[in-house]
């Protein structure tokens, strides 16, 4: 008896979608790519990426900064636009970024770091911070003080994947675009997970997505050691610099410190021979100096004192 009220129930079900009363239909708002797609092996991957790495040494570039401060943290966003700005940057973590205020192109931000450590200079506010790539602190309110100059050369120039040190898998994923009239695209994609080698184990240090259309990176994050995204930078529009290709526009979100900061190349020089000099920053006379490792008592001290 049980056996058969089971059957009928199941026949019953089967018959429900046609009177519309338990069921309903509705058409996917998601959309397939039709773009051609390249196929890639893992080895490929991984040395396509390198052969990138090693073959870009240094960049030069002027650049229009759009950059936007804030978010759930703080409570609200400030965005501030279309800042002319320059990078050096050289490999391994060298670099050197002037961003100037708008219309009166004075400067309004300059920093520079030999990937130890760092200086930045705020003549807006007669402030000059000193300290090192992995010091956190800063002031809350300053957005420009918690980057780290570490966070954009890591992001405009892929590192290598060391075989001795990191290991990299290759998983089949897929990208959300969107066509011209908002509606979500899905797009299959490579991602690169690179796992390197820590004092206390193995840790997860980065992931590239690369683009099945053309095969060059799309995106990378790249992760602390507490396994939070430090960086999460996006690459579009690749164009052909005096042989080399690289994007054309790179936008760079810094998710713990609530900072984006996009550029958009208006003349890139890859490969320039770059000297230390290019990135030495002096400490103005007459600013005040903040001091980032060192205690919060004695963060700051008058330029000229005893350091």
């Amino acid at each position: 008896m049980r056996r058969s009220l089971f059957w009928t129930a199941i026949l019953a079900l089967g018959v429900v979608p046609t009177t519309g009363c338990l069921f309903r239909t509705r058409p996917v708002e998601d959309q397939l790519s039709k773009s051609p797609l390249k196929e890639a092996t893992q080895q490929g991957l991984i040395d396509e990426i390198n052969q990138q790495a090693e073959a870009i040494k240094s960049l030069k570039a002027t650049v229009d900064i759009d950059s936007s401060a804030g978010g759930i943290k703080k409570g609200h966003v400030t965005q501030y636009k279309e800042i002319r700005g320059y990078v050096l940057a050289r490999k391994p973590e060298w670099l050197h970024m002037i961003g100037l205020m708008p219309f009166v192109r004075t400067t309004a931000f300059d920093m520079v770091s030999d990937g130890n450590d760092f200086k930045l200079w705020i003549p807006p506010r007669n402030k000059f911070v000193i300290g090192k790539n992995k010091v956190t602190s800063g002031d809350e309110d300053q957005p420009m003080e918690k980057i780290r100059p570490q966070n954009i050369s890591d992001a405009l120039l892929i590192h290598r994947i060391d075989p001795e040190n990191e290991i990299a898998v290759v998983e089949n994923g897929q990208e959300i675009l969107h066509d011209n009239k908002g509606r979500r695209v899905l797009q299959d994609d490579y991602e690169v997970t690179v796992i390197k080698k820590a004092d206390d184990g193995w840790k997860l240090s980065r992931k590239i997505i690369i683009s099945r259309t053309d095969l060059k990176p799309h995106r990378e994050f790249i992760y602390g050691d507490d396994g939070k995204v430090m960086t999460d930078a996006r690459y579009a529009e690749y164009k052909d610099y005096n042989g080399f290709s690289f994007p054309s526009r790179i936008e760079i979100s810094l998710p713990q410190e609530e900072y984006d900061l996009t550029l958009n190349m208006l003349k890139v020089d890859i490969n320039t021979p770059l000297r230390d000099d290019q990135f030495v920053l002096a400490e103005p006379p007459g600013a005040t100096v903040v001091h980032l490792d060192r205690p919060q008592s004695t963060l700051v001290t008058p330029l000229g004192d005893a350091r």
